[in-house]
């Protein structure tokens, strides 16, 4: 399954005085997404790390439709697009209660040695995960 979805529900903490998500707040619901898609193929993400490894986000591009608001319950849905050499890439969506399309995005991370502070090509076990 390349597709995998978490909900989240908005916090007042996350809004702005008309109680609508502020832009910058987006960027966690993403990473959230993506972090769950990784857990629910059998990758940690904190073992990565304490493993040597960082995905750090290298471009991304979000596109607003619709706000999200204060208290609505928001499904994020993470889609793995492809992955080539020391790269991987998600199309990333956030819908509301009533299925309305809110927000799009794309990610493309980078797999980092932390110690060496360089890209490399991900762990075979990374690899047995993205191709199926």
């Amino acid at each position: 399954m390349k597709e995998h979805q978490i909900q989240v529900r908005v916090r007042y903490s996350e809004t702005d005085q008309m109680s609508v998500v502020y832009h910058g707040n987006y960027v966690p619901y993403f990473e959230m997404g993506r972090v769950e898609w990784l857990r629910n193929k059998g990758i940690s993400y904190k073992s990565m790390e304490e493993s040597g490894i960082a995905l750090p986000i290298v471009s991304m591009t979000i596109n607003y439709k619709k706000p999200a608001r204060y208290d609505d319950l928001l499904t994020v849905i993470t889609k793995f697009k492809s992955q080539s050499s020391v790269k991987i890439e998600f199309d990333c969506e956030i819908r509301n209660e009533n299925d309305e399309l809110l927000t799009t995005a794309h990610f493309v991370l980078v797999f980092v040695d932390v110690k060496l502070g360089k890209a490399i090509p991900p762990p075979q076990y990374i690899l047995d995960v993205m191709s199926h």
